[in-house]
């Protein structure tokens, strides 16, 4: 194992690194959702200078090195880019990184009521262990589109004095049958459901029928009052359902970050650092934040859609005029650093892991040529000239950086946004952050690995 980096930090890099984490904190706790996100990252990017796209398109601009824009598509996907010296048609260098993270969903007929309690219905986002999301406080973020266009942006948990929400689990003391269960039959997907209420509309008396679901009404009169929200208004709503509370230092020497979202909200918000930080650089420098990674990067705002191609034509026709050919060349010519988490060794869970080809905390940014799974099926796997010339540009920097597989060979697997890019012709290589509890509703981070990867990233922009 490699030296623990902590010992190599002199005062003032400590002070960054603590800049850099404290910044990374607010940011977890701002954006729990895609939408947050892409509303943070707007909004920070517009305070360094970046032009809204469709701004500069419109005002019949042209682009020239050192100028900053971004596109954003959805409100759930976002790409800055910082024009370089040399035709975009040359390359970019690319971190592209996912900002959706495993959740519950509230399904669009959601709201009942069931002797006396008011739920809502749920459908769980992306790989969990459904155990883990029970008897613990969550909240509910998110937005409400009414038929005429107004929207309505929720958040409720977060605060010091908003109430929070459970999934109830059954108690130990009747829970000789559950126990017996599978790991992932213990939680059924469909007993997922949201506790929201318990208090009637009003009183009941022996006039009341008890089957008016008086609970319901009293949830709906609640909704009406601070959303001015009909049931019907669910259908056309996306509602997230994530752990309530804020990220915290963990460990007695605060070295680590316990938080929701680190996967791959810690390569994100690291890459976006980054982005903000070059403000020269001769080649063009692109940030991209995208959703739905973590169901397969399908839809209109995953990595499989057209936005980041159309985006780049467009910019091309600002920079040197309209070409398909030359689209093709600056994604051929690209250089991407696919910015997503590795999987961090777990002593309790040793088995799990072949050692020497492991992350491991405090030992830097982690690369792992190829992920998916069994005999590498579904990866991406990077060229060694490629490697080569990261590992020069990390080494004249100063980064600390490991080499890593995810987990044993044969035991799982899992998969990036690294082979979608892979498909233009670019170079692409996986490297991030390692974490532990990844994909539980707390993960856990090395403040060291963090600035690290900021480092790393800023190195990875300035390559020519």
């Amino acid at each position: 194992m490699k030296q623990n980096i902590w010992t190599t930090y002199n005062d003032n890099q400590l002070k960054e690194l603590h800049e850099i984490n404290e910044k990374y904190k607010f940011c977890l706790n701002s954006g729990k959702t895609e939408r947050e996100c892409v509303e943070l990252s707007v909004s920070m990017a517009k305070q360094a200078g970046y032009r809204d796209l469709q701004d500069v398109i419109s005002a019949g601009e042209s682009l020239k090195a050192g100028d900053k824009i971004y596109a954003v598509c959805m409100k759930k996907m976002v790409a800055l880019f910082r024009i370089g010296e040399v035709p975009l048609s040359a390359g970019m260098n690319i971190l592209g990184a996912h900002i959706d993270s495993p959740r519950i969903d509230v399904k669009q007929n959601p709201l009942y009521e069931n002797e006396g309690l008011a739920y809502l219905d749920t459908h769980y986002y992306g790989g969990i262990k459904k155990y883990q999301w029970v008897a613990q406080p969550l909240a509910l973020h998110g937005v409400i589109v009414k038929k005429d266009g107004t929207t309505e942006n929720v958040s409720v948990g977060e605060d010091k004095n908003d109430p929070v929400f459970v999934i109830t689990d059954l108690l130990v003391h009747l829970a000789q049958e559950q126990m017996e269960k599978k790991a992932s039959k213990v939680i059924e997907g469909e007993k997922l459901d949201l506790l929201i209420g318990n208090r009637p509309l009003a009183a009941v008396t022996e006039d009341n029928d008890e089957t008016k679901e008086t609970v319901k009404a009293n949830v709906l009169r609640l909704l009406k009052e601070k959303y001015d929200m009909e049931e019907e208004d669910f259908t056309s709503a996306e509602l997230e359902i994530v752990p309530a509370g804020k990220a915290r230092d963990c460990g007695l020497d605060r070295s680590m970050i316990l938080s929701y979202g680190q996967d791959d909200r810690v390569c994100a918000f690291t890459s976006l650092f980054a982005m903000l930080d070059i403000e020269k650089a001769e080649k063009t420098g692109c940030c991209l934040l995208v959703d739905k990674e973590e169901i397969g990067s399908v839809g209109a705002t995953g990595m499989h859609s057209k936005f980041f191609e159309n985006t780049v034509a467009e910019i091309i026709a600002l920079t040197e005029g309209e070409s398909d050919l030359k689209v093709r060349r600056a994604l051929a010519n690209s250089r991407m650093l696919s910015s997503d988490v590795s999987a961090a060794f777990d002593p309790m869970y040793a088995e799990a892991f072949e050692k020497r080809s492991s992350a491991f905390f405090a030992n830097g940014i982690t690369f792992n040529k190829f992920t998916g799974s069994r005999g590498k099926s579904g990866s991406n796997d990077a060229n060694a000239e490629y490697i080569a010339s990261l590992r020069n540009a990390l080494d004249e920097d100063g980064v600390s950086y490991q080499f890593a597989e995810l987990g044993r060979v044969d035991l799982g697997g899992g998969g990036t946004i690294a082979y979608i890019m892979a498909n233009y012709g670019m170079e692409v290589i996986d490297s991030g952050v390692a974490v532990l509890n990844m994909h539980a509703p707390y993960e856990v981070t090395s403040k060291a690995d963090i600035y690290e990867a900021v480092k790393g990233y800023r190195a990875f922009l300035r390559m020519n």
